[in-house]
């Protein structure tokens, strides 16, 4: 639990955004999960090809120190994007946003929840450093 205060205290806000949209891609997955496997495989195969691809473009081609958790965010994101698309396909989505009231009410009170959690965390921490 500390080391979860200790990340969620020295995370900035562009990593906390990509927190946000990962939260609204599990909250969509929640609600509109298909079981296809050829929906899951795809996503798969897809994320292979451009998150290789990413990683490519942004490795410094001079062996360097590799993030690994940067590897995995490139591997993830195309990942995400792949099955977000085919699971909203045809339900009505307007980008992002789900036509159920329901649901987009669900995504951003988690987003809030995480925001909340986060800001707490470090206004809490600095009162106390």
């Amino acid at each position: 639990m500390k080391l979860l205060v200790q990340y969620l205290y020295q995370l900035k806000l562009d990593k906390t955004i990509l927190w946000c949209y990962f939260i609204w891609y599990v909250v969509v997955v929640y609600f509109y999960f298909d079981p296809s496997s050829k929906i899951w495989i795809n996503a798969v195969g897809i994320s292979a090809v451009i998150g290789t691809a990413l990683v490519l473009s942004v490795s410094s081609g001079k062996g360097g120190k590799r993030d690994y958790w940067q590897t995995f965010r490139l591997y993830l994101m195309p990942f995400c994007v792949s099955s977000f698309s085919a699971l909203i396909k045809e339900q009505g989505f307007i980008v992002v946003i789900s036509p159920k009231i329901k649901e987009t009410l669900v995504a951003v009170s988690c987003c809030a929840l995480f925001l909340c959690v986060v800001l707490v965390i470090k206004r809490t921490k600095n009162k106390i450093a």
